[in-house]
């Protein structure tokens, strides 16, 4: 009972994540970003929600969509 409840959170989790990504992609699409394919497939492929959110706030405001890594890519 327990692990079946655990994998249903942690499908909830992963599904939740997928619906983030697929927003920050949109939200660059709808204003006209270019999202190159290894942008795309680095947002889809991410499961951290904290990070998603970031992604998410500067998809808002991006000039391009690199920037969406730009202080992850400085480390």
């Amino acid at each position: 009972m327990k692990l079946r409840a655990e994998g249903r959170a942690e499908g909830r989790a992963e599904g939740r994540a997928q619906g983030r990504a697929e927003v920050v992609v949109r939200i660059l699409e709808l204003r006209g970003v270019a999202v190159p394919d290894a942008v795309r497939e680095r947002v889809m492929g991410c499961g951290d929600m904290s990070i998603l959110d970031v992604w998410f706030d500067r998809a808002l405001v991006a000039g391009s969509a690199e920037e969406l890594f730009q202080d992850a890519d400085r480390r």
